[in-house]
């Protein structure tokens, strides 16, 4: 049974720091996907980033020279380290995985974790 648990959300200040992790578990994380999305409250769920197989990232817009995705196979975990960060980027966040092609489309992806809150204040 794969199982993903995300970490590491809280409250930070306008342009402070958060790392969140995936850790990941009933499967070898080396062979999936990672990605991170996010739900902002009323709002649809987002595509954030997301490393394949090989270690090429991919990055919504907004997260482009702001947030920095990363994995540990070793260790079965997905990072997202999110700098800079401003009111706007307030949501849950949720690590998914997915074989063997990155998507940005939520749909495409079967295993989620549970989410983590994010709140920035001004």
């Amino acid at each position: 049974q794969v199982q993903l648990m995300e970490s590491g959300g809280g409250t930070a200040h306008v342009g402070g720091s958060l790392r969140l992790s995936c850790a990941a578990s009933g499967l070898s994380l080396e062979n999936y996907a990672v990605a991170w999305f996010r739900q902002a409250s009323g709002k649809e769920r987002e595509f954030v980033a997301a490393i394949n197989r090989n270690g090429f990232s991919f990055y919504a817009d907004f997260a482009k020279r702001r947030f920095i995705i990363d994995r540990d196979n070793a260790k079965n975990t997905g990072y997202l380290q999110m700098n800079s960060l401003r009111p706007e980027d307030t949501a849950v966040y949720y690590c998914a995985v997915i074989s063997p092609f990155v998507s940005r489309q939520a749909t495409d992806y079967a295993d989620w974790g549970q989410g983590t809150q994010v709140t920035v204040s001004s």
